[in-house]
Formats: structure tokens, C-alpha cells, sequence
């Protein structure tokens, strides 16, 4: 079985905002692939918003936008996995093992592995990876698979945060936004691997040993289109490229190595 990741940096998903307005849908080209790798017409979805695992009602909102993008828009068979619902190990077993694809929403990234590894379900999840369910998810849901990742705590202030390690390097998300460049790369002086930095509207696509980079427009932000950076110190000096967009696959080796 090929083991399959879609790992988004981030990204709006016309969700309602808090003052009524509808947030653009930012990440079309992403969920088009997604479901592209099922080679099914009509997969099954299944949404597990743990990052936000201090509200269900926030949780079965998020489930709610995610639906009318997977359901109603594309076609999918659409389930929703709690929080709340981990501790029953058989009803968890049933739905990962009806799922094609396995979705993990954004928020906080520390409490969802926290979660994950006190009721078992991080070792679910690696099985099925490796049954070849395809995992995937946006900011905390694309960061966590990796050894490191920068972590917001407040405003303005992130953190280096251990996280599962099913890839080893080091991830952050948004980088677009203010303050991230400039957290991670001071964080990347204690680490001995590579830094992969995503925007908004940016991802990984990767299938085994290999690699793609896919990057949406976003005419609603200060830049035009999504973007992937690999940052590394070597000989004591910090070195940031930026990645180029492949309709081919590249070798998985190359996105984690210290080169350009």
C-alpha cells in the first residue's frame, strides 16, 4: 500500500465569519487532489477537528463547512470523529476503517497530540497511513505527522513544539504571516534537520518516497499565490530557498536535505 499525505499550510474554506461575512475558499486545488488520490467517484470523507478539542460546538461547526465542501461540492460520503468520542476504541476502529480520506482541521497542535497519545488514537492513525488511507489536514492537521513544528501560543509569540515524527524535519505553517520566519529560524539553531515553511495556500503532496509541491492563488492576501520554503544551517550559516511548483514527483530525499 502507498502511504499518502496532502499537507496544507493553511487557508480559508468559506467558512461564515464572525461578522456574517463569507471567507473566501482558498483551498480548492488542495481537497481537488485529495480526493483525486482515492481513484474513487465517491470516497469516504472523514473529518476529526481534534485541535479544536476544547469545544464541540466548535468542532461540529467546523465538520458543518467542511461537509458542504466534500459532500455537497465534490460528491464525498461525509463522517465526523469527536474528540469527545476517542475513548471508544470500537466505534473509532469502524470509522477509520470505512474512511478513504482522513482529515485533521487546524487549532491548537499541543493539545491534539496530547490527546492522540493518551487515548491511543496517534497509533490508529499510523496504521492506517500505512493501510494506505490517505491522511491529510490544514495548519495543525499538516504540521503534527512531522518531528518539529512551530507553534503559536499567542499573538505574535510561537514556540517549538515536538510532535508525532513520522517525517523528520521541521514544519511551519503560515509563514506569511508576522513573526514566523523570524521564530522558526531562530528555533532551527537547536534542531539538526531542515525547516519547511508554508504559506497560506500552499502544500506538500507526498506519496512514499516522493513529493509535490501544490500552491493555490490567493487574490484576497497580500501576495498572488501560495508558496513553500526550505530553510538549514550548514558551517554555521542559514540558508532559505524557495521551492518550485512539479507537476512530476521529486524524491522525498531532496525536500529533507541540506541543498537547494
Amino acid at each position: 500500500m502507498s502511504r499518502k499525505m496532502v499537507l496544507i499550510g493553511g487557508g480559508e474554506n468559506g467558512r461564515i465569519l464572525e461578522n456574517g461575512e463569507k471567507a473566501p475558499y482558498e483551498t480548492e486545488l488542495m481537497d481537488k487532489e485529495i480526493i483525486r488520490l482515492t481513484n474513487k467517484k465517491k470516497p469516504n470523507y472523514l473529518f476529526i477537528d481534534h485541535a479544536m478539542d476544547f469545544s464541540i460546538e466548535i468542532q461540529d461547526s467546523y465538520y458543518e463547512t467542511m461537509k458542504k465542501i466534500y459532500g455537497e461540492r465534490f460528491g464525498c460520503c461525509c463522517k465526523h470523529l469527536r474528540s469527545d468520542e476517542l475513548e471508544n476504541k470500537e466505534y473509532v476502529q469502524e470509522l477509520v476503517n470505512w474512511a478513504d480520506i482522513i482529515y485533521e482541521g487546524g487549532g491548537n497542535t499541543s493539545s491534539m497530540i496530547k490527546l492522540w497519545k493518551k487515548t491511543g488514537f496517534d497509533a490508529i492513525l499510523y496504521d492506517a497511513w500505512n493501510k494506505g488511507k490517505i491522511i491529510c489536514g490544514i495548519s495543525a492537521g499538516a504540521v503534527c505527522w512531522f518531528k518539529y513544528c512551530n507553534s503559536d501560543v499567542n499573538e505574535n509569540e510561537f514556540t517549538l513544539l515536538e510532535c508525532l515524527g513520522w517525517h523528520n524535519a521541521f514544519i511551519t505553517p503560515h509563514c506569511d504571516e508576522k513573526g514566523r520566519l523570524e521564530s522558526s529560524k531562530e528555533q532551527l539553531k537547536d534542531l539538526n534537520c531542515v525547516n519547511i515553511l508554508m504559506s497560506n495556500c500552499s502544500s506538500i503532496e507526498i506519496i512514499d518516497d516522493k513529493y509535490k509541491i501544490i500552491n493555490e492563488n490567493c487574490s484576497n492576501r497580500n501576495f498572488s499565490k501560495g508558496y513553500v520554503y526550505k530553510a538549514y544551517i550548514e558551517n554555521g550559516k542559514y540558508n532559505i530557498v524557495k521551492l518550485k511548483e512539479s507537476k512530476s514527483f521529486l524524491s522525498l530525499s531532496l525536500l529533507f536535505e541540506k541543498h537547494e
